[in-house]
């Protein structure tokens, strides 16, 4: 009887000489003979490779815990240092509400000075003041909240600062809210 083997998805497909084809697969493969210590190694290999699964699993499960609360205590540690460069402002706002009834000039003067410690202390922290115009609208450091007629400005052009923005790029806190000249058509 001759055969020829054709390779299926499922298996192995033997044409016999009347063309009849008949299916095989892995299960229908011969085992070879395996002895009783031959068996009882294999058995010992499969333990031992299934405790280093289980110990991988716990380890990365571990791994897991270990970085979810170290992730927590950077953010609460990070948290309590923002706080804390935000004191001396807050100290400085109730100085000047203390100062309230004295002379009006001062504690403007004083307001104005704790918005300039506020905006260093921003920029400290990577967020720059973007309060600028006269500049090209660009929509990823802009906020448009009005068109105007601006005869005289180059369209397109930041005409005024409604809310200034802080930050630049990937570490933008807030655009700036501008008002920007339309475009002549």
């Amino acid at each position: 009887m001759a055969t020829t083997g054709k390779s299926t998805e499922l298996g192995t497909s033997s044409v016999d000489a009347a063309g009849t084809g008949a299916e095989s697969g892995p299960q229908d493969a011969p085992v070879p003979a395996v002895g009783p210590d031959r068996l009882q190694e294999l058995e010992t290999k499969a333990a031992e490779c299934e405790d280093r699964w289980r110990r991988a699993l716990a380890d990365a499960d571990n791994l897991r815990k270990r970085h979810a609360a170290e992730l927590r205590a950077e953010r609460a540690a990070e948290r309590a240092r923002v706080a804390a460069a935000f004191l001396p402002v807050l100290d400085n706002l109730e100085l000047a509400l203390a100062h309230a009834e004295g002379d009006p000039t001062a504690v403007v003067q004083g307001v104005l000075a704790i918005r300039d410690q506020a905006v260093q202390l921003l920029a400290g922290l990577g967020y720059e003041r973007d309060a600028e115009s006269g500049v090209p609208f660009d929509p990823a450091r802009h906020e448009v909240v009005a068109v105007v007629d601006e005869p005289g400005t180059e369209p397109n052009t930041v005409t005024r600062v409604v809310r200034p923005g802080y930050g630049t790029g990937g570490g933008q806190l807030r655009p700036a809210a501008v008002t920007v000249a339309k475009p002549r058509g």
